[in-house]
């Protein structure tokens, strides 16, 4: 049922949800292309060609890159122009501090998740083994950005799904860092299934304390790989 102004009697359109602007669906497409790789970390987006791409103008993709700026995902450099973030070891920390307040909550407090939700944790385990059996590791990274994705969802709470969405989104750039995809991933997916077997059975709190432990193993390889990068070669 429509919400109406019963003074009137006309929709309300402040109960309305706002439509996205043209800025936010560019923003949005964006996004999900440095999420999935088509502009690796450190790239520069060239502002000619993504316009003609997208068919905006340079006004509206300014507009989006501003928007995907205050996500992180981007940084615009005076004079230079605008480049996907290069995140670094001290960013990693950051993340996992981060994921750990939205993601062990949700967990230790879903006595009683709502069916879709827990399904939702189910899909993302059975995504992942299906991308492993057909060998695409990528997919693999994809299936488990929707598993945490959907650990956060067991909160019910909108908030902490879109803030986890974002936190996410910067997750996938650190991932580009590991060039062994298949070694980095593969553990997980058992780690993912034993996980949501535990909160099927509804023991959140050994689920939790599996994903205390998954979270800071996965930290301590993306740090130790992020410092190997960064030391400086031989003189």
């Amino acid at each position: 049922m429509t919400a109406t102004d019963d003074r009137i009697g006309r929709p309300n359109r402040r109960l309305l949800p706002p439509l996205p602007s043209q800025a936010e669906r560019v923003a949005e497409l964006l996004r999900e292309a440095v999420i999935d790789g088509d502009h690796p970390p450190g790239g520069r987006l060239s502002e000619e060609r993504l316009c003609e791409e997208l068919g905006v103008s340079r006004n509206t993709l300014r507009e989006a890159f501003r928007l995907l700026v205050r996500e992180r995902l981007v940084v615009h450099q005076m004079h230079r122009g605008v480049f996907v973030t290069l995140p670094t070891a001290e960013d990693v920390r950051d993340l996992f501090a981060a994921r750990r307040s939205l993601e062990l909550p949700a967990v230790q407090r879903a006595a009683d998740p709502a069916p879709e939700a827990l399904e939702a944790v189910g899909r993302a385990v059975e995504e992942g083994g299906a991308a492993r059996d057909t060998g695409d590791w990528w997919g693999v990274g994809t299936a488990n950005m929707h598993f945490h994705q959907a650990l956060a969802g067991l909160s019910g709470s909108a908030r902490i799904d879109e803030f986890m969405s974002r936190i996410l989104a910067e997750t996938r750039l650190v991932f580009h860092v590991m060039d062994a995809p298949r070694e980095f991933h593969a553990p997980y997916l058992d780690w993912n299934r034993r996980i949501h077997t535990l909160l099927v059975s509804g023991d959140r709190t050994a689920a939790a304390s599996e994903l205390e432990t998954y979270l800071d193993t996965s930290e301590e390889q993306l740090i130790t790989a992020f410092l190997a990068r960064e030391a400086p070669g031989p003189a």
